[in-house]
């Protein structure tokens, strides 16, 4: 029998007191729209994108906070949990992560919209340079998502398979026999969530959790991967190698994205209901999939092209 690797990181970078401390989870922001600020400074500079230099930082400021935080926050409140509706306040707590992706497109979709508008800057040229960089946000939220351990793989016998103690919040058999075999530790530990802060810093704890926790797909990384570094590498090869009319990008980005999610989703646990055969994260995606065909038909009828020709 394969010894599976327990994940047991801890979402906290450094701890000022308890539980109070910087979190990777925000580091990943942090990380996401730097490099964002970066790329797009790059894509401005060489005429890529028809927003001034000077601009890029006001842009790419408010594209995080009302287009990814706000947006991605409100697009997991209603796609996904919508419970949260009952206690408003935990809608601010961003930090314990819930974030969607597709809330984030939405969001980014509308502030994009309304910055050219105000601007009086071509809509489809802001969301190609802005969706050239998306990936690279899209690969450290999900490394954030690994080392949290949360939105875990379906369960497999894959010699990479991983065990992920926040299990124990989904399935009460395991959580019940968690509990069971925990409090022998440490009585201390009668929580589901007790057993999950104590695996990263208990050896017994991790130990015992390893003869009851089902190995799983590191879904997760496949999503980094594909989400990220590899949607990156094909918008990018085609916004600096190739001559494309605004808006071809920002349907690529769509439908590239989308196929990848929809493919990933086979080796995700489902974190919601399913709609028809389908998790939510494919349902969404086959929405996107008819918004990046529009972007790219549109831009093929009425061509228009980048400072770059």
């Amino acid at each position: 029998m394969l010894a599976y690797y327990l994940h047991d990181l801890d979402p906290i970078i450094f701890r000022i007191y308890d539980n109070v401390g910087p979190r990777w989870y925000g580091l990943a922001y942090v990380l996401a729209f730097i490099s964002g600020f970066v790329l797009f400074l790059w894509l401005a500079k060489r005429g890529y994108a028809d927003l001034p230099v000077a601009k890029v930082g006001d842009f790419i400021t408010g594209a995080a906070l009302f287009g990814v935080i706000i947006g991605g926050r409100l697009g997991y409140v209603f796609f996904y949990n919508p419970e949260m509706l009952r206690a408003p306040l935990s809608i601010l707590r961003v930090w314990e992560g819930g974030m969607s992706s597709h809330g984030g497109m939405i969001g980014l979709l509308l502030f994009t919209f309304y910055y050219a508008h105000r601007h009086k800057i071509s809509w489809t040229n802001l969301g190609d340079n802005l969706g050239v960089t998306a990936p690279v946000g899209l690969f450290f939220g999900r490394c954030a998502n690994f080392i949290n351990g949360e939105l875990y793989g379906r369960v497999t016998n894959v010699p990479w398979a991983m065990q992920f103690p926040k299990e124990l919040l989904d399935h009460p058999t395991e959580a019940d026999r968690a509990i069971s075999s925990c409090t022998q530790i440490d009585p201390a530990l009668t929580t589901p969530e007790a057993i999950i802060g104590a695996a990263h810093r208990q050896p017994q704890v991790a130990n015992a959790l390893r003869s009851i926790l089902i190995p799983r797909h590191p879904s997760q990384l496949y999503e980094a991967f594909f989400e990220g570094i590899v949607l990156f590498a094909i918008l990018w090869f085609v916004r600096t190698r190739m001559r494309q009319p605004n808006g071809v990008l920002t349907g690529l980005f769509f439908i590239c994205y989308a196929i990848f999610r929809i493919v990933i989703e086979y080796f995700r646990e489902p974190d919601a209901t399913l709609i028809g055969p389908f998790t939510r994260g494919q349902f969404f995606s086959f929405f996107l999939i008819v918004i990046g065909l529009a972007f790219i038909v549109g831009a093929k009828i009425r061509p228009t092209f980048p400072k770059k020709a």
